[in-house]
């Protein structure tokens, strides 16, 4: 029997610092007249309450896809989201419009279009709440402390208009904060910013983490962005290619055993070639191979440097 639709969250108080997110062999395909594009092919991804963490990738990886089905934008085509203690797909239209107001603050590419321009930043974060404000007993921040949470006090009766590139994408994460979300979801915040706005930015999203526990995630090309947020993970032909933390990058072991390997190690091995495995309690060491020989043999390749590829 399948289950009827959760309706979603009912809670009337802000959530209690930030929620998980849990992908499990999340699949999404777009089709088009040419044929299915694969935009994600099995992330495995575990996010703690109240980490920040930046995915990171270039343009066509599917990062963006990604952060829209976490945000209950889109359904996966495959595989399982869990926000918090709800899986999405099992979640209403309802259930999804609610847990959008009162769990999920997405911010959207480019500051202006999270932004109305003929209303006050105030005016602009009070529409963004109307949706939590209708939830019976949901305490809601008034506008002008969103403001200051994201530098920006005394600026409520400002228009989009007056503002610097740096003010107007904290504009925007106010506009995305405004519900007091769990899990703030930001896509390419820093990307059109000099180096003063995208530190104004950082900035922003750090103490929003500090003092209110949200768990952010954050969509960006910049690398130097995703060692700042602590946590770092590479999408990579719609999977988890690699992980950064504090400085240190790992390759990723994924749900179904499989590892992709850094580019520049890819390069060194074609497709097709074989590796020999042995490994420790910790350690794998991966040895390329020629195919077996007739007498049950085979012949070691190694790299250039002539030692055996080595995972730890």
């Amino acid at each position: 029997m399948t289950a009827a639709p959760q309706d979603g969250p009912t809670t009337a108080t802000r959530p209690a610092g930030g929620v998980a997110v849990t992908c499990h062999r999340l699949i999404h395909i777009y089709p088009t007249g040419a044929g299915d594009v694969v935009a994600l092919s099995g992330v495995d991804l575990r996010i703690s309450p109240g980490e920040m963490l930046a995915l990171v990738g270039p343009s066509g990886s599917g990062k963006s896809t990604l952060v829209a089905i976490l945000g209950g934008l889109m359904q996966p085509s495959a595989g399982r989201v869990y926000v918090g203690d709800h899986e999405l797909s099992r979640l209403s239209s309802k259930g999804l419009a609610s847990l959008r107001g009162a769990t999920v603050g997405t911010v959207l590419q480019g500051a202006e279009r999270n932004l109305l321009p003929y209303v006050s930043l105030s005016r602009n974060v009070w529409l963004a709440q109307r949706p939590a404000a209708r939830i019976a007993g949901r305490r809601l921040d008034p506008p002008e402390a969103i403001l200051d949470l994201v530098g920006l006090a005394g600026a409520g009766a400002r228009r989009v208009g007056d503002l610097t590139p740096g003010q107007r994408q904290r504009a925007a994460l106010a506009q995305g904060l405004a519900a007091g979300p769990g899990l703030l979801l930001v896509d390419e915040p820093t990307s059109q910013l000099d180096a003063a706005g995208r530190d104004e930015v950082l900035t922003a999203l750090a103490t929003v983490n500090a003092e209110r526990g949200t768990t952010v995630v954050v969509v960006t090309h910049d690398g130097e962005v995703g060692a700042r947020l602590g946590r770092a993970v590479t999408i990579r032909d719609g999977r988890v290619g690699a992980e950064g933390r504090n400085g240190r990058d790992f390759a990723v072991v994924a749900g179904d055993g499989t590892i992709q390997l850094p580019p520049e190690t890819s390069a060194a091995f074609p497709a097709g070639t074989l590796l020999e495995v042995d490994h420790t309690d910790q350690s794998i060491t991966l040895r390329a191979v020629t195919a077996p020989s007739s007498a049950g043999g085979h012949d070691e390749v190694t790299r250039a440097g002539g030692e055996p590829d080595r995972a730890r």
